[in-house]
């Protein structure tokens, strides 16, 4: 009933009151809303990177430093068991995950296993995975020949402690460099996304958490000189490192390290006082003090050199012995350079190598440039929405825009609430949430209208208008909400915010539909009273329409078919232009620092730095550049030289607003999750649809939504539009919003069949889509006003995005009406009920004629 309660009116303008409150201090300014009582909710969105600037960084474990580190120790392991055995041995060699030798005695198998056996005992890993793990297994013959291998599973079980380890490291370094809110989190078993907003300078957070930064001192090896070890041979406790002077010298040193970076507790940088040069000073801890002490005691007058990650950074002479635990490390250091190698050794050393595989980074001005194109186009959808409804409703126009605005502030009350981070994709979720938001009331006024014209009293047309209308309205949001959630599993980053908003946007939808938009409809119906359909109310000029578009349905359905096959021969010889998210590779978007970019300058200074495959083009204004970088072929690290090499040739003139950055490995993760969350999304469609409908239905819908996909596709290949994973979204948000419309269309087809046992399908078919004709232009239309303004207004970072979704809701729409009506035709909806002689298509003509 249309009938509400006074505590159920109390409890719906309580919700809408406490989202008007939890969503203000979005748009209230920091320092009003610190100084507010502290009862006042002060929670915002929290802005995306592609907002605010920052940077997106994904660092992989290397897997490779792992096993070799492991593979060291075993063969330490093995040279001490044996060696405290009395049992001699010959030819150990380790190689990949295996290490072989040979006993010179093969009598003394039996003692070996026993002295060995601690290796291959099970070792537990406690609360990281549970249970146990068997690190090694030993294997040998009876001529003594041993082979131990190290297990994958203990493997495994070293990269996640890695990547946990890694992890506490990574955040001590981020928070020395005194950013705020920073987020750092494991992805699957060897991977740590870091995400840092506000960042001015990406290039050192990347130098800092590139280097493993492990600090060891050793004594230099004086018995033979480096250039002689270089020659012949170095002795066996000793090995070859170069400085990092230029060029490398070389120091001959003992393997054996006196002490390690795990003893420092403090290190800062400072100036030598005597040159005023930079150093790094740093402080042991008591045991190493003493060990420090005990060693230069032992050694004055030699040099020992200081290594960090297996480069000589200084080697001075002991002059007298060091018993205070402090000391300086100098070299060829910078202001810059010694800050963060301070920073790198008070937050400890990595395990292992940490690979940049992925960068998205956004400048700050570039942001800002964001936010303000995603809040005009807002606007300017919002406003074109309200004006097209207050014209074709009235009042009860007005009332739906009064429920959408609620709509929109309820999003951002959820948004703040859950601290989800809003993103330039996000805002535009929200913009087409604009769009299908007054789709539910338009549903519920098109179903009142039939309902009076059937001759019933305003009061029970209007509630039988909301109850017959609410099922439709359920079915047609539950496949958007299918394909979001599928978004939000599926994608990353931006899409994934956009994934958020859209999902929120169509609960809220709901919500406001049947409760806000109900109780302002009652309160209207009771004040006013009214005997007759309001004269605001303008869709009355499609009570008219007597379409035979079923007559049509062999022209269109031949001229989908020539494009359809045209987009998948287009897709077969041209190809899509896939971006770096599918192709690896970079993307820079430079802005000049004063007058327009010189493009031509640019591709000439590029092609001094030895980068294969790059690409020059204006992007927005004449000072914009946008450059695009191939997948260069040296691997994951070659990606990142060839940015900082593009950096310091145009840093100076160009101001860097965006650089994404995509390595192999992760590009092909992308592809696959790709196609793989388009493929679930319709699978999971096509079982809700064939749960809720005839399984006729459930094929029409997935004939119509791959129409539109392979159209959508069409789009991309013969305009050249970049395809990335917004264009994965755009097409997935395409399926929802195809899926959408036709299932509104079958839901009148549905209930026109208990109706019309004999009509004939095609006349059916008809008279469903003509009385559904006003939603579907009205739904339509404002959808599209609202993509339109983000198309014009919302920027060129998601032009590609907008445009597809422009193109999608259009070929949407024609698809719900020429494709999936006809499929039903053919799969025979109705035994015997496919008549379409020519007495039908008389009165076809008479109807066309009386129109």
């Amino acid at each position: 009933m249309l009938y509400f309660s006074r505590w159920r009116a109390f409890f719906i303008w309580l919700v809408t009151a406490v989202s008007i409150l939890i969503a203000a201090p979005n748009f209230v300014p920091k320092d009003v809303l610190n100084s507010l009582p502290s009862w006042v909710p002060k929670s915002t969105m929290t802005l995306g990177l592609d907002l605010q600037g920052g940077s997106h960084i994904m660092l992989k474990l290397e897997r490779n430093d792992i096993i070799k580190e492991r593979l060291e120790t075993a063969l330490d392991d093995v040279r001490s068991g044996l060696r405290k055995a009395n049992i001699g041995y010959t030819s150990l060699v380790g190689n990949g995950q295996k290490l072989t030798f040979k006993l010179r005695d093969p009598t003394q198998i039996d003692a070996a296993r026993t002295a060995l056996k601690d290796m291959t005992g099970l070792v537990s890993v406690g609360g990281l995975t549970g249970g146990t793990v068997q690190e090694a297994t030993l294997s040998n013959t009876s001529d003594g020949a041993f082979e131990i291998d190290l297990t994958d599973q203990g493997i495994n079980y070293r990269v996640q402690s890695a990547v946990s380890q890694s992890i506490e490291v990574v955040r001590r370094r981020v928070d020395e460099l005194g950013t705020t809110e920073p987020l750092i989190q494991r992805q699957g078993s060897d991977r740590i996304i870091v995400q840092v907003p506000g960042l001015q300078d990406p290039q050192r957070l990347k130098a800092i958490l590139n280097k493993t930064a492990k600090l060891t001192f050793h004594l230099v090896d004086n018995t033979m000189s480096a250039q002689d070890a270089l020659n012949s041979r170095p002795p066996a406790n000793s090995e070859i490192v170069y400085s990092n002077d230029d060029p490398p010298v070389p120091f001959l040193i003992e393997k054996r390290a006196i002490l390690t970076g795990e003893n420092l507790v403090d290190s800062q940088p400072g100036f030598n006082q005597q040159n005023n040069a930079p150093i790094v000073s740093f402080r042991f801890d008591s045991a190493g003090a003493q060990k420090f002490g005990r060693v230069t005691q032992e050694h004055v007058g030699e040099p020992f050199a200081v290594v960090l990650d297996n480069t000589v950074i200084t080697a001075p002479v002991i002059n007298e012995p060091i018993l205070g635990g402090q000391g300086q490390i100098s070299g060829n250091f910078t202001v810059q350079s010694a800050s963060d190698l301070a920073v790198l050794l008070r937050a400890g050393a990595l395990p292992a190598t940490l690979t940049v595989i992925e960068e998205r980074t956004v400048g700050p001005g570039l942001g800002a440039d964001s936010i303000r194109a995603g809040f005009i186009a807002g606007i300017i959808g919002l406003i074109a929405v309200i004006a097209f409804m207050t014209f074709f409703y009235g009042t009860l126009g007005i009332i739906a825009n009064a429920a959408m605005v609620v709509n929109v502030v309820m999003i951002i009350a959820i948004l703040s609430m859950l601290g989800a981070t809003l993103t330039l994709p996000g805002i535009a979720g929200i913009v087409l949430t604009i769009g299908q938001a007054v789709d539910s009331n338009v549903l519920f006024y098109e179903r009142f209208r039939e309902e009076v014209k059937q001759g019933r009293p305003i009061v029970q047309a209007m509630e039988a208008g909301f109850n017959k209308a609410f099922g439709t309205v359920i079915d047609a949001n539950v496949t958007t909400l299918i394909a979001a959630i599928i978004l939000f599993y599926m994608g990353s980053g931006p899409v994934r915010g956009f994934a958020i908003t859209l999902s929120i946007g169509i609960v809220t939808t709901v919500f406001t539909a049947y409760t806000v938009s109900r109780l302002m409809v009652a309160i209207w119906l009771r004040r006013t009273r009214p005997k007759a359909l309001p004269k605001g109310i303008r869709t009355g000029f499609f009570d008219f329409a007597q379409i035979r578009f079923m007559a049509l349905r062999n022209y269109t359905f031949m001229g989908s078919a020539a494009l359809t096959i045209a987009s998948i021969a287009g897709f077969a010889t041209i190809g899509l232009n896939l971006g770096i998210d599918f192709t690896g590779g970079s993307i820079i978007e430079m802005k000049a620092k004063q007058g327009a970019a010189d493009i031509g300058d640019i591709r000439d200074r590029l092609g001094t730095l030895n980068l294969s495959g790059v690409q020059v083009q204006g992007f927005g204004d004449p000072s914009d550049v946008l450059i695009r970088v191939q997948s260069q072929e040296a691997g994951e690290s070659a990606e990142q030289s060839a940015v900082t090499k593009i950096r310091s040739e145009f840093d100076a003139q160009y101001e860097f607003r965006r650089v994404e950055v995509v390595g192999p490995s992760v590009s092909g993760e992308l592809a696959l999750t790709g196609i793989i969350g388009v493929g679930l999304a319709l699978l999971a469609i096509m079982v809700y649809i064939w749960f809720r409908f005839e399984w006729q239905f459930a094929v029409g819908a997935i004939v119509a939504t791959l129409h539109d996909l392979i159209l959508t596709i069409g789009l991309f290949v013969f305009t050249g539009l970049e395809f990335d994973l917004t264009s994965v979204a755009a097409v997935l948000t395409i399926v929802g919003y195809s899926l959408n419309d036709t299932v509104v269309v079958y839901d009148r087809m549905r209930e026109n069949l208990r109706r019309f046992k004999k009509m004939p399908i095609p006349l059916l078919i008809d008279t469903s889509i003509n009385s559904t004709l006003s939603r579907t232009i009205l739904t339509s239309v404002t959808t599209l006003i609202a993509i339109l303004a983000l198309v014009v207004f919302g920027g060129e970072v998601i032009r590609g995005f907008t445009i597809s979704m422009l193109f999608g809701v259009a070929v949407g729409t024609f698809s719900s009406i020429y494709i999936a009506a006809p499929v039903l035709i053919i799969f025979r909806l109705r035994p015997g009920g496919n008549r379409d002689d020519e007495e039908e298509k008389g009165a076809a003509k008479i109807e066309t004629q009386a129109v």
